[in-house]
């Protein structure tokens, strides 16, 4: 026995997504699915698509994706930034143990200055937030 589709199809985008029903209640067994709506995370926006009134399920189906979908984007982006502080720390690897001179000369400014701007937005916020307190 196959397991049961879902209800509901979210076909990710950049901002959002677009939502499908699914159907397979056809005679031909087939899985059909019809554009409900468009949701937008970044402003809440639903918007029904083709004329549509969406029902009360579909709201609450379409609002419980987006507060999923918005905890999982700010799960990937921490997780990037712990990414990003393992990367930082295998570049201090590198540039103490293998770089050449030539690697280095190649490297060292773009760094110094990527550095230079991460730790001013770094200190600065952080004193924004102690002034907070």
């Amino acid at each position: 026995m196959a397991p049961e589709l879902p209800e509901y199809y979210f076909r990710v985008r950049d901002n959002g997504a677009f939502v499908f029903r699914v159907d397979t209640e056809n005679r031909q067994r087939r899985i059909e699915m019809e554009q409900i709506a468009v949701v937008n995370i970044r402003n809440g926006e639903i918007k029904p698509h083709g004329g549509r009134k969406l029902t009360k399920a579909d709201m609450r189906e379409i609002k419980h994706w987006m507060e999923h979908r918005i905890a999982l984007l700010a799960e990937r982006d921490i997780d990037d930034i712990f990414r990003a502080v393992d990367y930082l720390n295998q570049v201090t690897h590198w540039s103490h143990s293998k770089a050449s001179d030539k690697q280095l000369e190649d490297v060292t400014d773009d760094l110094l200055l990527a550095m230079h701007d991460l730790r001013s937005v770094l200190v600065r916020k952080k004193a924004d937030r102690l002034l907070k307190k």
